[in-house]
């Protein structure tokens, strides 16, 4: 008997006017999964580091029309999902961890429209317990305050997942045949496959994460199928004065232009444009390669609503294993390994 079945589509979220930057950068720096500190303490440094952070985060934004693109993106992968789902019995929600639509919003919504079911789906491909991971604690305590206790299955990563690694693999062939009519013939191409960083204690306390972007990677070059093209993995978006997990993209971009390479920058763990990928890799980083002589600089774009992707989160929906609350990964269980103890599928 076919189900009411709810999908809430986790996603960071972002500002959407020029007003919002400093609460969304609090909002962000006080999860406990981002600031490991008890309160007040927690409090008091997120407060101090988003009313530092908050004028050039507005600079940021600015570029960018004053407001994130990451909801009306994530609505357009919504949309794909629900049509893909291909029955009314799926319905698709929205709930971002640091601005509106909040979980509690959601939460609400789905109690509202009756839903008999949930599948949680995050727009992380990677696990990490700063992503996923909070986004899940998040969803369960707004569901618990609307007064839902409904089966629900949750995927915990899909790092490898076919439709995923499909779509990016096409993007990257694409820029690969613009790379090769740019700058000299001879100038080398070098594939840099750039996630957002995480500060290194929290991989070596057991996320995941890092092993995932490589996995990942894995897939795509297998998919690609060019062993002859250098390619390389680097993390940007380092913050504080933590030692984060490396090489920097920044880093990796300066040594590929003074290599003279033709660089082709994958955004691999990011399925969504917004100020990682349209400021920081797009000006920045660009003007970076540019200054230090790159032969041509090239960003592949994220996924978005690519129907490989957008299939690939189908299936993972469709085959989302027993509605008991117990994550479970796109690649079967325990993909990672008894090692990495902070894995979604590790409790």
């Amino acid at each position: 008997m076919p189900h009411k079945t709810a999908v809430i589509l986790f996603n960071l979220g972002g500002p959407d006017s020029p007003q919002a930057v400093e609460p969304f950068l609090f909002n962000l720096f006080s999860d406990p999964a981002i600031i490991r500190l008890p309160n007040p303490l927690r409090w008091l440094v997120a407060k101090l580091i988003s009313s530092r952070r908050a004028p050039v985060a507005a600079g940021i934004y600015d570029k960018m029309g004053g407001r994130s693109p990451i909801l009306p993106q994530t609505e357009a992968q919504a949309a794909a999902l629900k049509v893909a789902l291909g029955s009314d019995d799926y319905r698709v929600f929205i709930a971002m961890r640091y601005w509106h639509p909040f979980a509690d919003e959601t939460a609400k919504a789905v109690r509202d429209w009756g839903a008999e079911r949930i599948v949680l789906l995050p727009l992380y491909p990677q696990f990490s317990t700063t992503t996923t991971g909070s986004s899940l604690t998040d969803w369960h305590r707004a569901a618990a305050k609307a007064g839902m206790n409904l089966p629900t299955a949750a995927i915990g990563c899909y790092a490898d997942e076919g439709g995923f690694v499909a779509a990016q693999v096409d993007l990257l062939r694409a820029a690969l045949a613009q790379a090769e009519t740019q700058g000299p013939a001879t100038a080398p191409i070098r594939i840099l496959f750039s996630a957002h960083g995480l500060p290194k204690k929290v991989v070596t306390d057991g996320d995941p994460y890092q092993m995932q972007v490589e996995r990942s990677v894995a897939a795509m070059l297998r998919l690609l199928g060019r062993p002859e093209i250098d390619s390389r993995i680097c993390f940007q978006s380092r913050v504080g004065p933590l030692e984060w997990i490396g090489p920097g993209t920044d880093a990796e971009i300066a040594q590929a232009a003074l290599d003279g390479c033709r660089i082709v920058v994958v955004p691999v763990a990011f399925v969504s444009e917004h100020s990682e990928t349209l400021v920081e890799l797009d000006i920045e980083y660009a003007e970076l390669a540019q200054h230090n002589g790159a032969a041509a600089y090239i960003r592949v774009p994220t996924v978005g609503s690519a129907p490989e992707f957008i299939s690939g989160l189908a299936r993972l929906v469709k085959h989302a294993g027993a509605f008991d609350g117990k994550p479970r990964c796109g690649s079967g269980p325990r993909p990672c390994g008894n090692a990495w103890r902070r894995c979604a599928c590790a409790g």
